[in-house]
């Protein structure tokens, strides 16, 4: 039994939350519909999806009621989550010591090697949460009494693929890198397909039997989805709703975690097909909102939401409001900017020039008095460019600026603490998973080709037949993933798929301050260190009778 998976709240909760159809309002009240009511019916298997959309971003207490850590509204979701993937990896950088919500603890590495944690407690309970309501829809649809139409293939599609999703998470989290291990033996996460307490799991399986469930569930996604209604367009919302694209994309993911390269190559292309590259002025304009062109899937975060200040931008972008933003400005690893040719326009986006204005900085160069750029020979020249920052990105006069911080990731109404919208999958990922994949075949001239696109786009004076092995293109494929992406939390999981370390110091430095980093400031290279796996909640040991506490990560 999972640890407060007691019983299917999930399905109340979306039908709570999501019924917002007069009629069915008036009908009876919400809290008194049974499971099996909730289930009856494709309408009522829709709302239930609409509920798991709105988990994926939503703060615990509003939705996923059960222990004091689930419930916490520290943790909103993917809020949380996808910016967690570079703020652990070191690739979003802390400039001062700031703390709200933990999110200095995860940049130190004191947080996911925690079992006691809100972290790995509340990751590990929203992504099963997620799949115990796949299992629901996937269970009722599997019984035959529902006629199937497009729409209920639509359904069924989202909750397969939803579920193949959560266990791409836990598995990428929970245990060690498929690459870096020996995935027929490593012990993977407990698989659970039961659609009613208690919940009974199987343990914990191996990483190899995880992964075959997460094809499998993608397989049967992408054949619901053959046979499914379109998804609809013209709204942010309608993004929020799975795809044929988005399960396409999650099997080019899970490929190349796997060393799959050829299924990698070939899903990153059939996903991307209707998704332009976003040109320079879509590129510039935040990422805030799914209504972006090449955006595949993302939440579209309904504004009248709390979790302004649980947000995405709150941890992760320099115009948000908040004190975790104006006293600890978000900078990116100077060494990955500085390689950037100035024909990228993805450079402008990091105020490599920015003066450090904050006395507080971790690197102790806050202040006029420490400047060393010579583009500032005055006190006066040095305010006047932190008045002219602010003015051109919107935040207010108390924030604070520094070197390399980034302009990338702003809200709708930069100064505000609007929370905006997560995006979760783009086409330009695509291109760099057919890249590397290529590369990875030693298809060197259809791993140039493959990336052409992306690169001529972003850089005017782009050729990639320059990398001309093997090494040298994978070393760029690591450059493009990291400018990218930047800040969409692919980072940790790709150091872990390298195999590579987090090395603040090495080639000149990161920018990050040891003093403030502490642990997090050096991490050997995943195969040689079992810091990369998070810990298994230890409420999850002590209430789950298929795991002991030798079940546990070392």
């Amino acid at each position: 039994m999972f640890s407060y998976i007691k019983y299917p709240f999930l399905i109340f909760t979306a039908l709570m939350i999501f019924s917002c159809d007069e009629d069915f309002l008036e009908t009876r009240p919400t809290d008194a519909i049974s499971a099996a009511d909730a289930l009856a019916t494709e309408a009522n298997l829709s709302l239930v999806i609409n509920g798991m959309h709105r988990t994926m971003y939503a703060q615990g207490q509003t939705v996923l009621p059960g222990g004091t850590a689930v419930a916490s509204s520290n943790r909103a979701g993917d809020h949380y989550w996808v910016p967690l993937g570079d703020n652990l990896a070191g690739g979003l950088i802390h400039s001062a010591n700031a703390n709200n919500l933990g999110w200095r603890d995860e940049a130190q590495w004191t947080s996911h090697t925690d079992q006691t944690s809100l972290t790995v407690e509340t990751l590990w309970y929203h992504r099963y949460n997620t799949i115990t309501n796949a299992n629901s829809i996937i269970n009722k649809v599997a019984e035959g009494e529902l006629p199937e139409t497009p729409t209920l293939n639509e359904i069924v599609g989202q909750a397969y693929a939803y579920r193949a999703f959560s266990y791409l998470s836990l598995v990428q989290h929970y245990s060690k890198g498929y690459l870096i291990g020996n995935p027929s033996t490593d012990p993977g996460v407990p698989l659970l397909l039961a659609t009613e307490a208690p919940f009974e799991s199987a343990p914990r399986g191996t990483v190899q039997q995880v992964y075959d469930q997460i094809n499998a569930d993608l397989d049967a996604a992408i054949s619901s989805f053959e046979n499914a209604s379109a998804r609809p367009t013209g709204s942010a919302f309608d993004k929020a709703n799975l795809n044929i694209d988005v399960a396409w994309g999650l099997k080019a993911r899970t490929a190349l975690a796997t060393g799959d390269w050829a299924t990698a190559a070939t899903a990153a292309v059939n996903a991307r097909q209707d998704y332009p590259i976003m040109g320079e002025d879509d590129w510039k304009a935040g990422f805030n909102t799914t209504l972006l062109p090449e955006v595949m899937w993302g939440s579209n975060v309904i504004t009248t939401e709390t979790t302004f200040f649980r947000s995405y931008f709150y941890l992760a972008s320099n115009t948000f409001n908040g004190s975790q933003v104006r006293n600890n400005p978000k900078i990116a690893d100077r060494r990955l900017i500085d390689a950037a040719p100035d024909t990228d326009y993805r450079k402008d986006m990091f105020l490599v020039d920015a003066p450090n204005s904050n006395l507080s900085a971790s690197n102790g160069m806050g202040g006029f008095a420490n400047n060393t750029n010579p583009l500032y020979t005055t006190e006066e020249e040095f305010e006047a460019e932190i008045d002219r920052l602010a003015t051109v990105w919107g935040w207010t006069s108390a924030h604070n600026t520094h070197p390399y911080m980034h302009v990338k990731l702003r809200q709708q109404q930069p100064g505000g603490i609007e929370p905006d919208d997560i995006i979760y999958m783009r086409a330009s990922e695509m291109y760099l998973i057919e890249a590397e994949a290529k590369a990875m075949m030693d298809d060197l001239s259809g791993a140039q080709e493959a990336i052409r696109p992306l690169g001529e786009e972003r850089d005017s004076a782009y050729d990639p037949t320059v990398f001309d092995t093997q090494e040298e293109f994978i070393e760029h494929i690591k450059f493009q993933r990291g400018i990218e992406l930047w800040g969409e939390g692919f980072l940790f999981q790709d150091k872990i798929r390298w195999d590579d370390p987090i090395d603040h110091a090495a080639n000149g430095g990161s920018g990050a301050s040891e003093v403030l980093y502490q642990d997090g400031f050096f991490q050997e290279k995943p195969s040689m260190n079992p810091k990369w796996v998070f810990k298994i909640p230890l409420s999850e040991i002590n209430a789950n009778p298929n795991l002991t506490s030798a079940d546990q990560n070392p």
